[in-house]
This record gives structure tokens, C-alpha cells and sequence, in this order.
């Protein structure tokens, strides 16, 4: 099964297909054939009958909506106002939006195509290089996978077994913020460098006026993330509520009409299918996994390296980071879940903050080649090449491996909001 996967991808195989087959065809080699196909069945059953589950393709409608809805814009221009004086404002903004959009929508990818289809004809006008605009739209996107809601952290919670996603939700808003301001000190030394000065000086009643303007849509934060502290509804009622939300709040201010529903549905459909049928076939093989002892295989290996748990995070992190450069965030929550967290349990490590450090890994590589989900959709959108945009990119690597870091050895940084709220002890 190991050879497999990766022999699969090589010749082309997609992700989820490369996993599925790998896995059956080894636990045929462990069972007999019908034992076999029966367990598959019922492991692709049970991976995917989780009531949590449903939250993503609630979530996954209400960001297609959002970014639909005329939503984006209004964020877009609040962050204008708030971060209007800052060296390279338009840049700042474009960062400060992805981190509202991805605190309603819980995707880096919607993000990264509504923010920066949004503010990439304003840079250019006002004289910023594509190559420059892209690269900080690319970089701030995958704030949304760790500021709530994320469909990252609940397929993390879903997996690692008895993990309030309350308290992973809460987790990230420190370490994504943290990510979001990392991102916009290396914009603003870029911006001085390069002579991007600011423009956005609106005077005190048009601020307020764009702010009156845009919080319909931030009270979807307070409304969703409000009421699944409070205990009034579940993560998953939360985002049934997040999608009747935005739809009412897209149809009042008209940019959606009954007749785009169709493809919206559709869209967030075919979305929801990958991701689904990801965590099946994932569940198929975490049991072969499972059968066949590889994770204590791999823990004995580490720890007979070394007992030191700082070195077996940081060995951790440098794995976790290379899988994310050729892996989607999803499966490898749930292949490397498993692995790791008995391994981090073992000497103490709480699993919300493990849950953050794995995603945080795995949203950088989100934005790596070769796969990179949020790279290309952020080149696309800005009309660059890779190669165009990837020498932009190192310093927005190197501050968030360094802020990655810091989330991992700091266990404060992720625990000090749920333990704030009593979400864990």
C-alpha cells in the first residue's frame, strides 16, 4: 500500500482513486476476497456516516454563495478602511479580506478567487506589478483554514476521535491571525521597498458608511461561531444556518437570483463529492493501517531515533510539510492523523493543539508546488505563471515556517482561548 499510492499518482492517477485501490487491493492481500470487499464496503459506510460530517457541504454551499452573493465585495472594502495607511494598502487589504472571507466562507481556495479577483484590477491600476498582488493574495488565502469555521478542522476533529471542534475552532483564530499579520510585515517591507505608497485616505463618514455597509455580512461570524459557543447549535447547525444566512443576505442585495442556484448547488455538490469520497476511501485505509501495525511501526522508528519530543516534532513539521507539497490538506488529515497523534499523546500533546499544527502544516502546502490547490487558483485568477509568482513567495514561506514554529512550541498560542472559554481542561 505505501508503494502503491505513490506509483498510482506518478502515472496519473487522481488522489482519492490512488488511496481507494491501494488500500482494498491490500487488505485482499491480508483477507480473504469477499471478507475483503465486504470490509472495504463497510469501512467506505462508516467513514462517511458522521453527523459532523455534513457541516462541510453546509459550509462549502455557503462559501460558494458568499462568493457568489455580492458578500466578497463588502468585505473587501471594509478592509480597505481598516488597513487603508498601511505601506502598500491596497496589498494590505487584499490580506486583511482573505482573513474575513475565510472567517465566514472556511475556505482558502474561495478566498483567494473572490478576494483577489476582486482586488487584482485595483492593484494594477494603481500600479502594483501582477507578480507582487498575486503573490500576497496567494499567501494570505489559507488563513481561512485555521480562523473558523474550517472544514479542515472538522475533518481533523471527525478523525482524531472525541476532539470538540468548539475548541479547534476556537484554536486557530491565534495561530491564523498570527499567519495573517506575518503575511502583512512582509507585504509592507515589499510595498516601501518597491514604492507602493498609499492612496486610501477616505475621510471618517465614508468609513463609517462602508462599515455600516458591510456588517450584514460580518454578523455571520458573530451568528455561527456565537452560537456554537453558547451551546444554541451544533457545528453542524451552525452551518445550515450559515448557508439560509448569506443566501437571504445575497438576495437582498440582489446579486443572486433565484435562476443561479442551479449551478451554485451543482458546484458545491461536485466539491462536496471529492471531499466526501476522500474520507471514505481514507477510512479503508486507516484500518489496513490499523491491521497491519503501521503506525506503531512508524512511532517505534521515531522514537528509536530519538526520545526527545522536541526533535520528534520538528521531524514531525519537516514530514508533515513535504506531504503537504504533493498532498491535499483532507487526506492527509486523515492518513497522517492517526499516525502521528498517539505519537504526540504519548509525551503530552494536547490533540486540539496537534490538530492545529497539522493543519497549519498542511495549509502551507496549499500554497507549494506541484499540487498547491490555493498556488494555482491564486495565478489564475491574477494571470501569472508559477514561475512568475514563486521567487515572490519565499518570504511569505519563510515567515509562516517560522510562525508554524512557534504554534508548534507554544502550546499557549492554541490553547489559551478554549481553555478561556472551558472548551477543555
Amino acid at each position: 500500500m505505501i508503494m502503491a499510492v505513490p506509483i498510482l499518482l506518478l502515472i496519473g492517477v487522481p488522489i482519492s482513486i490512488s488511496i481507494g485501490l491501494s488500500s482494498t487491493l491490500s487488505m485482499m492481500l491480508i483477507l480473504p476476497f469477499d471478507g475483503a470487499m465486504t470490509t472495504a464496503a463497510q469501512r467506505l459506510f462508516i467513514g462517511t456516516n458522521s453527523f459532523s460530517l455534513l457541516a462541510i457541504p453546509f459550509f462549502i454551499l455557503a462559501g460558494n454563495i458568499m462568493n457568489n452573493g455580492g458578500i466578497a465585495i463588502r468585505l473587501v472594502n471594509c478592509a480597505k478602511i481598516m488597513s487603508g495607511r498601511l505601506p502598500g494598502s491596497l496589498a494590505q487589504s487584499n490580506i486583511v479580506a482573505n482573513m474575513l472571507f475565510g472567517a465566514i466562507s472556511g475556505s482558502g481556495v474561495a478566498a483567494a478567487a473572490a478576494v483577489g479577483g476582486t482586488m487584482a484590477p485595483l492593484q494594477e491600476k494603481e500600479g502594483y506589478s501582477k507578480e507582487f498582488s498575486t503573490a500576497v493574495n496567494i499567501a494570505s488565502a489559507p488563513t481561512g483554514m485555521l480562523i473558523p469555521p474550517s472544514n479542515t478542522l472538522i475533518v481533523y476533529s471527525t478523525v482524531a476521535g472525541s476532539v470538540s471542534i468548539s475548541a479547534l475552532f476556537i484554536a486557530g483564530y491565534i495561530p491564523g491571525i498570527l499567519w495573517g499579520l506575518g503575511v502583512m510585515i512582509i507585504a509592507g517591507i515589499m510595498a516601501k521597498k518597491e514604492g507602493y505608497v498609499t492612496h486610501i485616505k477616505p475621510t471618517f463618514i465614508e468609513a463609517v458608511k462602508v462599515f455600516l455597509d458591510a456588517i450584514p455580512s460580518l454578523l455571520l461570524i458573530v451568528i455561527v461561531i456565537g452560537g456554537i459557543l453558547k451551546g444554541v447549535f451544533t457545528a453542524t447547525e451552525g452551518s445550515a444556518i450559515a448557508v439560509v444566512y448569506s443566501l437571504i443576505l445575497s438576495f437582498i442585495y440582489g446579486a443572486i437570483k433565484l435562476n443561479h442556484l442551479p449551478k451554485i448547488l451543482l458546484d458545491s455538490a461536485k466539491m462536496t463529492s471529492i471531499v466526501i469520497f476522500m474520507i471514505g476511501v481514507s477510512s479503508i485505509m486507516s484500518w489496513v493501517m490499523a491491521f497491519t501495525n503501521i503506525p506503531t511501526i512508524i512511532a517505534q522508528t521515531l522514537l528509536s531515533i530519538t526520545s526527545n519530543k522536541y526533535v520528534i516534532l520538528l521531524i514531525m513539521n519537516a514530514l508533515l510539510l513535504v506531504i503537504g507539497t504533493f498532498m491535499d490538506p483532507t487526506p492527509a488529515v486523515l492518513i497522517f492523523t492517526p499516525i502521528f497523534l498517539p505519537i504526540t499523546q504519548a509525551f503530552g500533546m494536547h490533540p486540539v493543539h496537534f490538530g492545529i499544527m497539522i493543519v497549519f502544516n498542511l495549509c502551507i502546502g496549499t500554497i507549494t508546488p506541484p499540487v498547491g490547490p490555493i498556488l494555482f487558483t491564486g495565478c489564475k485568477v491574477g494571470g501569472v505563471t508559477i514561475e512568475q509568482v514563486f521567487k515572490r513567495l519565499i518570504p511569505f514561506f519563510a515567515v509562516t515556517a517560522a510562525i508554524l514554529l512557534v504554534v508548534t512550541y507554544v502550546p499557549s498560542l492554541s490553547m489559551w482561548l478554549p481553555r478561556l472559554l472551558g472548551l477543555v481542561k
